[in-house]
């Protein structure tokens, strides 16, 4: 047996449908040989505050070791897990193929969906993670003016914090009722794909509940940047939420039923000859590593995974085919760049960094740390000093750049990044600044 490993890292399918995967007494077995592990190793200790949780534990205990922790405990462990996937990407060296099989992420989700399935969540968790609900309710007209000052409201906030712990300080995405889909028609015109590469020139934006409902902008400058190269661009027709909401809450039957609404109309438009991308990092990872391990055996979903990319990676691949446009008429100097974690484990590189660093007189100054937001966790009371503490390293290179640009993938992990600075006063959209620099 080797100790650590060298080769690059496999992924195993998770067997979210068998009866053992279900078991208490497995899973207690499994996390407690996991556990052991990582407490005799602790490289990632610098990451979410799992592991820091689950340290304090073992020093805590009678016997200094994982076997004197009460295994009421490991409860405290997962729910400091976002799955962001970065202990297994870029820190452990006992991933498969190594004989050890540690999988943390994965094992964080079977706990989560194990105690989801006997315990249920808090209401306010359901309704968070609830996106296609929460954004179709609150974007009715004269509704979304309502949410967004109550949203503003410290006082508001303050009786939120008191009735759903949701923390005052945290910054809560706005709602829209002009969202992306009225928005869209007028702009899209006709373009005669052309393939390149991989690449089909012909591109369905899957807009996410996030992207059609809460910054429909983004959306719109998706739209010109891909038309401004001449690709075909339409939003997907009909779509509910990815599910990685309710994937990092551990309700697996909600994941189910948002995939079989999903996957048909994706599979269908991969047929009819699109590639397929989202302007969320989350979105894009679902589709492409959390859905296909979720159902190894299902073609339709290997077949979307397969069509999606990251934006930035299509630019990229586009722009190695000689077929992206690098005429720009404004610079954009320096810009600090958080690059989103559920970005950074698609194994693709810099490549936001990459396409915007074409631009004449333009600096990326790559941060490559977590930003703590996760989607809720930086929202919930409970957790939302933790966030914090995890963006720190984060707002601190940030300030010490003082750029003239702060960007990041993840709308969320910037606006969070944002919040905390004292140099910053808006975040962008890396596709935002393209449109930008393009003059459009």
């Amino acid at each position: 047996m080797k100790e650590g490993s060298l080769e690059a890292p496999t992924r195993h399918p998770v067997d979210w449908q068998s009866d053992d995967f279900w078991d208490k007494a497995s899973l207690d077995q499994e996390l407690e040989r996991v556990f052991d592990i990582c407490h005799g190793c602790r490289r990632c200790v610098s990451l979410c505050d799992s592991f820091p949780t689950l340290f304090d534990l073992v020093d805590e205990s009678s016997t200094l070791e994982v076997d004197g922790v009460d295994k009421a405990d490991y409860r405290k462990v997962v729910d400091q897990c976002y799955l962001c996937d970065l202990c297994y990407i870029t820190k452990c060296p006992y991933v498969p193929p190594h004989d050890w099989n540690v999988d943390f992420p994965h094992l964080m989700l079977r706990a989560k969906a194990v105690a989801f399935r006997e315990n249920g969540a808090k209401l306010r968790d359901r309704l968070l993670t609830s996106t296609d609900r929460l954004f179709s309710t609150t974007t009715i007209p004269l509704v979304d003016v309502t949410v967004n000052a109550v949203n503003r409201s410290p006082t508001m906030r303050k009786m939120l914090d008191k009735v759903a712990q949701i923390h005052p300080e945290a910054p809560i995405p706005r709602v829209n009722s002009n969202t992306l889909k009225k928005r869209s028609a007028p702009l899209i015109k006709p373009i005669e794909p052309t393939a390149l590469g991989e690449t089909t020139g012909k591109l369905a934006l899957y807009a996410t509940c996030y992207g059609n409902y809460s910054s429909p902008e983004i959306g719109v400058d998706f739209i010109k940047v891909f038309q401004h190269n001449d690709l075909q661009i339409e939003l997907v027709p009909k779509e509910l939420c990815c599910g990685m909401p309710k994937l990092e809450l551990g309700d697996l039957d909600s994941v189910d039923k948002l995939k079989c609404a999903n996957i048909p109309i994706l599979a269908r438009l991969v047929d009819e000859g699109y590639d397929l991308t989202a302007p969320i990092p989350s979105c894009v990872l679902m589709y492409k590593q959390e859905l296909p391990l979720l159902y190894p055996d299902d073609d339709d979903v290997q077949k979307v995974k397969e069509a999606f990319y990251d934006p930035f990676e299509y630019l990229w691949l586009r722009h190695k085919q000689g077929a992206l446009k690098t005429k720009f008429p404004k610079a954009l100097g320096a810009i600090a760049y958080q690059v989103a974690c559920h970005q950074r484990v698609q194994n693709i590189g810099l490549k936001t960094r990459d396409v915007l660093e074409l631009v004449q007189e333009t600096e990326v100054n790559a941060i490559e740390r977590c930003s703590g937001h996760d989607g809720t966790y930086a929202v919930k009371t409970e957790t939302h000093d933790r966030a914090v503490k995890i963006a720190r390293p984060v707002v601190r290179k940030v300030d010490q750049q003082g750029p003239d640009h702060f960007i990041s993938d993840c709308p969320m992990a910037a606006s969070h990044i944002a919040n905390l600075s004292d140099h910053i006063d808006q975040a962008d959209h890396p596709m935002t600044l393209l449109r930008i620099a393009y003059g459009l």
